[in-house]
């Protein structure tokens, strides 16, 4: 349950990155709502990393491309070959999550 939160919280950073220099310039509260979800997403993760294994942790991290992508449609059009790629990459996560 952690390791999926620290996944949430650094797709949520990135997605607010993204946010954050959309328009004419950047918009710094969005920015720091980043920059802060991605360091509660790394606090999170070095407590998992504490308490599982570092090859099954890492992989299961996968997941956060998958968050990415699914908020990134929201802003932008997402190509079919990066779904195909989603589709993949959750495939591994799953396979690695049942290890």
């Amino acid at each position: 349950m952690m390791l999926l939160a620290s996944t949430s919280l650094g797709a949520a950073g990135q997605f607010l990155f993204k946010l954050s220099v959309l328009g004419d310039g950047i918009t710094y509260l969005i920015l720091a709502a980043g920059v802060l979800a991605y360091f509660f997403s790394t606090i999170v993760y070095f407590y998992v990393l504490s308490r599982a294994h570092l090859s099954w942790t890492y992989g299961i991290g996968g997941l956060s491309y998958i968050f990415t992508v699914v908020l990134a449609n929201f802003i932008e059009t997402v190509p079919f070959m990066r779904w195909v790629g989603v589709v993949i990459i959750t495939i591994g996560v799953l396979l690695i999550g049942k290890s």
